[in-house]
């Protein structure tokens, strides 16, 4: 076992896959030389050469295309996205062809591929550089959506993830890639996040895709968020007081409906968090499944814990962030219920 945050797990996941399987490749623009903007693939070209780990030109259309004809001939790429924000030019590419070529072969060719990418807010970006986008792909047939929300998990998942025949999409929390900023008390976490780093093992191992975790227990209600929001929801639920029992989603699709559902049948309340807009948002496919299967049981409304309807601002990104306070908020509300 080391300590590491999250970019050290990463890192060394990647390290250990391209050690283990030489049909595994890393690319995206600076991911070579540079390491990637926050270091993630650091030294990892000078490890393994330029034929393994290099640069792109700036065009995401590009890196996913590279990507599905590598895959088609029997390498395993990893793709990085330099933020999630920059995805979109490779929208038609990922959903039209990626998550297709499976089904449209009759299984003849798979997409073993894992798109990599700082995800989310938190670090002062604007409006381009903190969105989350991930509902976006969860609409989508044919890919896994994974997001991690600590060291262990996110080294783990990356190389089940790296190890599947199905294309993956996998954001990076990079609020929590190395800690918290000083001074902002409702964009504060939990403990752990105060102390990033965590015992993760410095060898191979995997961390299940479509499985949840329950990660704190509770009676009174059932939290259910993902990333970032899952150290606010701790917190939230320390500072409360409030009994909720809190659950770290780690893969949207496919989610772990049974584990969710479980623990709303055995609370009967339900608060469900996310960081991106609220219209549409993956919570309210979550709400909509629950109220379906744990209807007879829900002693109040479903209530989500969102962005706003706006693009991520700036000057005014804790008024945005789905803080504490928020999370407090509706786990009073839900629970006060009658």
């Amino acid at each position: 076992m080391a300590k590491m945050n999250m970019i050290q797990a990463l890192n060394s996941a990647l390290d250990i896959a391209l050690e283990k399987d030489p049909n595994v490749v890393c690319f995206g623009e600076d991911a070579g030389y540079f390491g990637g903007v926050f270091r993630v693939t650091a030294k990892l070209q000078e490890k393994y050469g330029l034929d393994r780990v290099f640069d792109t030109p700036i065009n995401e259309g590009a890196i996913a295309a590279m990507a599905i004809g590598m895959a088609a001939k029997g390498l395993r790429p990893v793709a990085e996205i330099q933020f999630a924000d920059y995805i979109f030019p490779a929208f038609d590419q990922i959903i039209s062809e990626m998550a297709r070529i499976r089904y449209r072969s009759a299984g003849q060719f798979t997409q073993p591929i894992v798109m990599r990418s700082p995800w989310g807010g938190g670090i002062r970006g604007g409006q381009t550089h903190s969105m989350s986008p991930e509902a976006f792909f969860t609409h989508i047939p044919g890919i896994k959506v994974v997001i991690p929300s600590n060291p262990y998990d996110a080294k783990g998942l990356l190389l089940a993830s790296i190890e599947s025949d199905d294309p993956v999409i996998f954001f990076e929390p990079k609020r929590i890639y190395n800690g918290p900023f000083d001074g902002q008390a409702d964009g504060a976490l939990s403990s752990w996040a105060n102390h990033p780093k965590g015992e993760v093992p410095e060898g191979h191992y995997t961390v299940p895709l479509g499985k949840a975790e329950v990660v704190r227990e509770g009676e009174a209600v059932t939290v259910i968020t993902y990333g970032t929001q899952v150290h606010v929801a701790l917190a939230a639920a320390e500072k409360s007081g409030i009994d909720a029992e809190v659950i770290d989603l780690k893969t949207l699709t496919p989610y772990d409906i049974d584990t969710l559902a479980a623990s709303v049948n055995k609370t009967g309340r339900c608060v469900i968090g996310q960081e991106a807009p609220r219209t549409s948002g993956f919570a309210a496919e979550l709400s909509a499944q629950l109220q379906e299967d744990c209807f007879y049981a829900l002693e109040a409304p479903i209530e989500r814990v969102t962005g706003w309807d706006t693009p991520y601002p700036h000057a005014h990104e804790w008024a945005y962030f789905p803080g504490q306070q928020r999370f407090i908020n509706a786990l009073k509300k839900v629970t006060e219920t009658a």
